[in-house]
C-alpha cells in the first residue's frame, strides 16, 4: 500500500479543510498518511505528524497543497531523494499542478490505484565563488536570477559556456533556467518555452541595454560561469524567486546541471501543451 506525505503552504487557509478532506479520504482506502507537523497541527492529527526531513524513510508520494511556488519550495528541500510530488492547486496560475481540490476524491482514487505518469524534471546546480573560494551554493527547479536590486543601476554580466566565452550583457540581470523555469520568470523577460522532456539550460537576459542580446539555449552538460561587474554594490542572486544572496563585485556564479531531479505526477491524459494553452493562453476548459 502506498505511503501518502501531505505538505501544504501554512499561509493559504484554505489549506486544512482540504488537508481534512485529504487525510479522510486516504485513511477510508486504508494507505498510510503521514503529515506535515504545521499541518498536523492545524487540523488535530498530531498522531500523524512527521517532519519534512523525514519523509524519505517512509512516504513514496508527496501531496502539495498550495500553489506552485509551495511545490517549487518543497522540490528543493527534498531534491536528494526525488519522492513523486503531486500538486493540488491551491494557488493563482497552478502551471505545475495537476490537480484542483473539487477533485480530490478522483486523485486519490488515481494514485492508489498507479493510474499516472511520473515526469523527471532536472534542477540546476548554483554556486558563487569570491576571491577563489565557494562562498554560497543551492539547487534550483526553475531558476537562477542574477540581478541589480531595486535602485541600482545597470550590471555587467560576462558569460563563459564551458571555457568559451559567450557575450557581455549589460542592463537588470541574467536568468538561468531549466525547462520547468521556461515558463516563469525567464517567459516574462521574453524567453523561449521548452517544453520539460528536453533537458537544456536557458539563459535569458533581463532588460538588455542591446538590441543583439538574445536569450540562448544551450546543453545540459555544459556549464555556465558568470562575472559580475557593477558601479555599485546593490547586486543580488536569486533561486527560484524564493531564497536570495547578496552578491559583491568580481563574484563569479556556477551554474550547472544538478544531479537531483525533480518527480512530477502528471495525469497521462493531460499534455504539456494542454496546460500551456489553458494556463497561459487563457483557453476554457
Amino acid at each position: 500500500m502506498t505511503a501518502i506525505g501531505i505538505v501544504a503552504n501554512k499561509q493559504k487557509t484554505n489549506a486544512w479543510p482540504v488537508a481534512e478532506e485529504l487525510v479522510r479520504l486516504l485513511e477510508a482506502k486504508r494507505a498510510d498518511v503521514y503529515i506535515d507537523h504545521v499541518v498536523a497541527s492545524h487540523i488535530d492529527r498530531e498522531d500523524l505528524a512527521l517532519p519534512i526531513d523525514k519523509f524519505h524513510e517512509v512516504v513514496d508520494i508527496i501531496f502539495v497543497l498550495g500553489g506552485d511556488g509551495t511545490l517549487i519550495g518543497l522540490a528543493r528541500e527534498i531534491a536528494p531523494y526525488s519522492i513523486p510530488i503531486l500538486g493540488i492547486n491551491l494557488g493563482n496560475l497552478g502551471f505545475l499542478s495537476e490537480s484542483e481540490p473539487a477533485d480530490l476524491p478522483h486523485a486519490v482514487d488515481r494514485i492508489l490505484s498507479g493510474d499516472y505518469c511520473v515526469e523527471d524534471r532536472m534542477m540546476l546546480h548554483t554556486e558563487v565563488i569570491r576571491n577563489g573560494q565557494r562562498v554560497h551554493e543551492a539547487v534550483a527547479l526553475n531558476d537562477v536570477g542574477i540581478a541589480k536590486g531595486s535602485f541600482g543601476r545597470m550590471i555587467k554580466c560576462s558569460v563563459y559556456v564551458d571555457d568559451l566565452f559567450a557575450g557581455t550583457y549589460n542592463g537588470d540581470g541574467l536568468i538561468i533556467s531549466t525547462p520547468t523555469g521556461s515558463t516563469a520568470y525567464s517567459l516574462s523577460a521574453g524567453g523561449p518555452i521548452v517544453v520539460p522532456y528536453i533537458n537544456a539550460i536557458l539563459l535569458t537576459p533581463v532588460a538588455p541595454h542591446s538590441l543583439t542580446a538574445r536569450p540562448l539555449v544551450l546543453p545540459d552538460d555544459e556549464e555556465i560561469h558568470v562575472k559580475v561587474y557593477a558601479t555599485h554594490n546593490d547586486l543580488g542572486l536569486t533561486i527560484d524567486g524564493q531564497l536570495g544572496y547578496p552578491l559583491e563585485i568580481d563574484d563569479e556564479i556556477v551554474i550547472r546541471r544538478s544531479p537531483y531531479i525533480t518527480s512530477l505526477i502528471k495525469w497521462k491524459e493531460r499534455s504539456f501543451f494542454e496546460v500551456v494553452r489553458k494556463k497561459l493562453q487563457g483557453e476554457s476548459e
